[in-house]
């Protein structure tokens, strides 16, 4: 079965929900905790933020990598379920130009829930200068009729981070 295909099986039927999994370890907050506004106003789309307590990305869901930012700091990615997502490590933290980022995936990789992404070294951001929460942004929020966000709560990577509903 062709993409189209397969979106269409899963967007024909009354929909169950669709789960985004934490990408990385650490305290759920909400948008108005991140000390920037971009994000904190959620001009993307629905956001929210994690302050990391590991070193790694994994990827929250199944689908594609549709950008990488060659600096590391960055990903957005397109899930199976067409939900879009942007994954930004840290504020401000494209000025490191790729200092402290290891990046794992490729433009157009086909990824699912734990796959390594990208690893950075917080603590040398965090002594950079760099404040390293990490804002996760639903960019097409607006297809959605219910966005259920956990904050407020530690998660491991894999925990359920999101809920959404056609």
């Amino acid at each position: 079965m062709n993409m189209f295909g397969k979106m269409k099986e899963k967007f024909g039927k009354e929909s169950k929900g669709i789960t985004i999994l934490a990408p990385m370890d650490g305290n759920v907050v909400s948008a108005g905790q991140i000390n920037d506004p971009t994000f904190r106003e959620q001009f993307l789309g629905t956001t929210i933020g994690i302050q990391p307590a590991g070193n790694r990305v994994v990827a929250p869901v199944s689908g594609t990598i549709s950008s990488i930012f060659e600096t590391g700091h960055a990903l957005s990615i397109v899930s199976d379920d067409g939900v879009e997502l942007i994954i930004h490590i840290g504020l401000d933290t494209v000025q490191l130009k790729g200092q402290f980022f290891k990046i794992h995936a490729k433009d157009g990789d086909t990824i699912k829930p734990g796959d390594l992404l990208i690893e950075f070294d917080k603590d040398e951001i965090i002594k950079a200068g760099y404040d390293v929460i990490t804002p996760i942004i639903i960019c097409n929020s607006a297809m959605f009729s219910d966005i259920e966000t956990f904050t407020g709560k530690e998660v491991q990577e894999l925990d359920e981070m999101i809920k959404l509903k056609k």
